[in-house]
This record gives structure tokens, C-alpha cells and sequence, in this order.
């Protein structure tokens, strides 16, 4: 039994023309799984000469090649496996904590760690595959020609890049250690396959392993298709609930701890289906997300809110301020501020009822001189800054430097058993100590429990948001809620009574 196999290819490294040489194969078998020979014919294409659009520039830091050139080559290796019957693999790499290693060695020290990775990875692959930087850590790989299902080979050949990339860097003199994620996708398991889905599944893949921690590595196989195929169903879905309306801000009091005065709402995005179900936010966010809605998601629920606010104020209810969560789209939106301040004129709302609320792993993002601009931008314009689930990132001091931060949010893991645990008061002392030594003001998210509301009012935190307060709630109800709110004026340690 002879079996063909056939392609053709190029070594891609930002050059203009790069020749093509076409290797054909004949496998003889005198059994299954037995090779007896097998004869390799080299023939350069009667063309010579690969007609590409010349390509003149790559990435500037490494030399390697940029998406757009990846995206082509990848395309055209489709083209090659579906004459030749071969399966083609992209693969992801990502440098695990990169943004850590920035803060800690400095921008310089960064390029040459990724010319240094770069290096690597051509030095572990073949001539003719081709490798790219995508944009930050992120690296990428196409290879061709696998025999399929390429979805074995393509994991080892994952493990491979990994093991050869995480090894320390010389930095300075300094080895500096350094680990890598690997997510990959074969085009046999992406029907109907171009460069760019197989690439977003190279990147599920990717984000999916990353789930576990760092050194992650995983491929985009029949499981993963069957839930992006969901997540993909969801995702029209709440494009049309979103459009329709029906996605809207649900409010979560926000109270002082030792009064129960209320001083602010959350807004929380919700959405409600029939008979009273909710699609879960942590379904219908990631959904949106994928299909590119977070920024509509955020004007949506600005809007919405800042109406909510406007229309309490009407009715003479004491709200204080409404907190809006941006996710990172919304927060490099160049005109987020002109937005903010047009919605706010609109409807005859003072910049200080505007609370925007971001959390400090959005701030330390890649992103991160945009997103740190627009927040002054918002500042400038008065609206107040919370740092929401401080403690948890490891940019929150940083975070707090370089921001005009008014209120720390603190995480429910500093606040969960806080009345019984004395680790746990130790450690939520130390922030409340240094919030009053920076002028800050303190809100304690998640809280649940009675003792927990005693004891955060004992130590001085400054206000109190969770379950034990109040649930979040729809517009209607929370005007009921906020309406029926007894006015307390004195402090009372013995616990704030739960209303609603």
C-alpha cells in the first residue's frame, strides 16, 4: 500500500520574496503500521518564486513576523492540506506573568526577553514553519503539513516549544526565571477552518488552560468546540437581549457602617428571562465579551443607571452616588469622558453622583496608560474612584500611587469570617490602617453575616455592601427599598438591621 503526502512552503521572516520548494512523499507500507521505504522528491515551482504581496517590516522589538502575515500563511497552508490531505496546527505562547516581570525589571529588560524568546522559538521549530508576535507576551506558530489528525503531533510539538522556552533568561548579567502557557488548535478540529478561526481557537485554547495557572497547556479539541459552539449561541443571544433592552442595572445599597445611612448604589448588570430566571452574569459577561458588546454592555448601563439616579432625585430619595463597574473596553473608549459628562448635562446630574468603580488588575492591564488616562480624564471631570476588589491584585499599591483613587473596596476575602478570625483582623487592620493614612475612605464588600457587620463597624471601615445589607435589585424595587430606609443617625455597633 503506498500512501501520497505533498506540500509546499515557505520560511516567512519578513522578507519580500522567499522561494518555494514543493517536497512530494510516497510512503509504501507492506502492512498496516510497518514502513518498508519512502522517497522524498525536492522540485522547486515552475513560478520560482512566492508572489505574496512583498512584506517589508515586522515586529520592531523581535524581527518576527506580525499577525496580518501569520493570518496569510496560515490561510494558504489551508489551501496546500485540503489538495494534499494533511492537517495544519497554530499554536499560542504566552509568557506567563509578564506584566509582573515588567514592574519588577523594567521596559528595556523586557524587550530582551522577548527577543530572547523569539530567538528560541525559531531555533525549535522548522525552516518552514512560521512564527509571529501578536501584540505584548503573546507569540504564535503555524505549522503544516501534519499528517492527520495532527492533534497528537501538534501536542507534543506544544510541549516541546514550552519546555524550550521556559528556562531562565540572561537579563543583566541576572538569570531571570521564566515560564510559558501553550494553547493550540489543528485545523481537523476546526470544520470549515481559516486562519483566523484557527487562531481564535489556538486562543480558547490558550485562555482555557490558563484557567489551572501559569505553565498552562491545551488544546482546542471536540469538548471545547461543543462549548464555544454554546458560548457563540449565547453570545447572539444576549447581542439581541442587549438590543431588545432587556439586559438592565440592578442596584446593591451601599450603607455606612456605623449609622446605616445609605451613601450609594451599585449598578450591576442583570438580565431576567421569562418566569423568573436569570441568566447568570458570569455566562452572559463572557459572552458579550466575545462577541465585542462590553463597550455597548457599558454604555447601556451607564445610561440606565445615571436615568435610575436622576429619577430617585426627582422623587426626593437620598440615593448619594450610583457605582458603575467599567470593564477595560469601556475604560479605552477615548471618548468615554465626553460620554460620561454628556450623559450627566443630560439629565441634570452632578459629576460626583458618578462613581466608577475599576479593579486594580483592569489598572495594571495592558492597556494600562489608556486606562490610567481616561480615569483622570473622569476625575478631572468629578466624578469619584473606587479601586474595587483591593487586595487581590498585585498592582494595588502601585494602583493607588498613581490614581486619584477616593474609596478602596475592599475584597470579600478580607471580610469573610472577620468577627472570628483573629488573621483575618489583622491583616484587614493593616488596610484600614493605611487607607486613613492616605486619606481614603473604606467600603467592605461581601458581607453576609451580622457578626461580620459588628465587627467592621468596631474597626472603623468606613461603609458596607453584601447580602447581609440587601440583595440587588431591580429598579422598582430598590426605589421601594430606599424608600422605606429609616433615617439612622446614630452609630449602632450592635449590627445595622437587614431591610427587603
Amino acid at each position: 500500500m503506498a500512501r501520497m503526502w505533498e506540500r509546499s512552503g515557505w520560511r516567512s521572516r519578513a522578507l519580500a520574496v522567499v522561494p518555494i520548494v514543493t517536497l512530494s512523499a510516497w510512503m509504501v507500507f507492506q502492512q498496516p503500521g510497518f514502513l518498508i521505504a519512502a522517497f522524498l522528491l525536492p522540485a522547486l515551482l515552475a513560478v520560482g518564486f512566492d508572489r505574496r504581496p512583498a512584506i517589508t517590516s515586522g515586529d520592531q522589538i523581535t524581527g518576527l513576523d506580525l499577525q496580518e502575515t501569520l493570518l496569510a500563511v496560515t490561510d494558504e497552508e489551508l489551501r496546500q492540506a485540503a489538495r494534499s490531505g494533511s492537517d495544519t496546527t497554530v499554536l499560542v505562547i504566552e509568557i506567563d506573568g509578564f506584566k509582573r516581570l515588567e514592574e519588577r525589571l523594567g521596559r528595556p529588560a523586557l524587550d530582551d526577553i522577548l527577543r530572547s524568546t523569539a530567538r528560541r522559538l525559531l531555533s525549535s521549530v522548522r525552516d518552514l514553519d512560521t512564527c509571529a508576535r501578536l501584540e505584548g507576551p503573546t507569540f504564535a506558530v503555524v505549522i503544516g503539513g501534519v499528517m492527520p489528525p495532527g492533534r497528537a503531533e501538534a501536542r507534543d510539538l506544544a510541549r516541546r516549544l514550552q519546555e524550550a522556552l521556559s528556562r531562565p533568561v540572561e537579563v543583566e548579567m541576572s538569570p531571570v526565571p521564566l515560564t510559558v502557557s501553550v494553547g493550540y488548535a489543528c485545523a481537523s478540529d476546526v470544520p470549515g477552518a481559516t486562519g483566523a478561526a484557527l487562531l481564535q481557537s489556538a486562543r480558547l485554547a490558550l485562555i482555557h488552560g490558563q484557567r489551572a495557572g501559569p505553565s498552562a497547556l491545551a488544546g482546542f479539541g471536540p469538548e471545547m468546540r461543543s462549548r464555544v459552539a454554546r458560548r457563540g449561541a449565547l453570545a447572539r443571544q444576549a447581542a439581541r437581549a442587549l438590543e431588545a433592552g432587556e439586559i438592565l442595572p440592578w442596584f446593591q445599597p451601599q450603607v455606612s457602617a456605623t449609622s446605616g445611612r445609605l451613601v450609594g448604589v451599585e449598578a450591576l448588570a442583570r438580565w431576567p428571562r421569562a418566569g423568573g430566571r436569570m441568566v447568570p452574569p458570569a455566562a452572559f459577561l463572557p459572552a458579550l465579551e466575545e462577541a465585542g458588546l462590553t463597550a455597548a454592555l457599558g454604555r447601556h448601563i451607564l445610561f440606565k443607571s445615571a436615568e435610575a439616579l436622576s429619577d430617585w432625585r426627582e422623587k426626593g430619595l437620598q440615593v448619594g452616588h450610583v457605582g458603575l463597574n467599567l470593564a477595560p473596553a469601556d475604560l479605552t473608549e477615548p471618548d468615554l469622558a465626553e460620554r460620561v459628562a454628556t450623559t450627566l448635562r443630560r439629565l441634570d446630574l452632578p459629576p460626583e453622583a458618578l462613581c466608577i468603580e475599576v479593579l486594580e488588575t483592569v489598572v495594571a492591564g495592558q492597556a494600562e496608560d489608556t486606562v490610567v488616562a481616561t480615569l483622570k480624564d473622569l476625575a478631572r471631570l468629578g466624578c469619584r474612584l473606587d479601586l474595587d476588589d483591593f487586595g487581590t491584585g498585585h498592582a494595588a499599591i502601585t494602583s493607588i500611587r498613581h490614581l486619584p483613587v477616593h474609596r478602596l473596596k475592599i475584597d470579600r476575602s478580607f471580610i469573610t469570617g472577620v468577627d472570628r478570625d483573629p488573621d483575618q483582623q489583622r491583616m484587614l487592620s493593616a488596610i484600614l490602617i493605611m487607607a486613613e493614612r492616605l486619606g481614603l475612605e473604606t467600603l467592605a464588600e461581601g458581607v453576609e453575616t451580622e457578626g461580620e457587620i459588628r465587627r467592621l463597624a468596631e474597626m472603623g471601615c468606613g461603609a458596607l455592601q453584601g447580602f447581609a445589607i440587601a440583595r440587588p435589585m431591580p429598579f422598582d424595587q430598590a426605589t421601594d427599598w430606599i424608600a422605606a430606609r429609616p433615617a439612622l443617625a446614630a452609630p449602632r455597633p450592635e449590627g445595622i438591621r437587614r431591610i427587603g
